[in-house]
């Protein structure tokens, strides 16, 4: 009971979504997709983040 309110609004945002016609920063895109940035920086990568497995299982 009560699920006609909620389900008439999924279908309303369903909708919004799939015909709207949202603003894209091609440029942006493009810088993304090529890899725009010279020097790209991992967190993941460094080495003094995760010294060893064993740090992860314990972190």
């Amino acid at each position: 009971m009560g699920r006609g309110r909620a389900k008439a609004k999924q279908t309303k945002v369903a909708r919004q979504l799939k015909y709207s016609a949202p603003s894209t920063d091609f440029d942006s895109l493009q810088r993304e997709l090529s890899g725009g940035r010279k020097e790209s920086h991992d967190s993941w990568s460094d080495s003094e983040s995760w010294n060893s497995e064993e740090e992860w299982r314990h972190a």
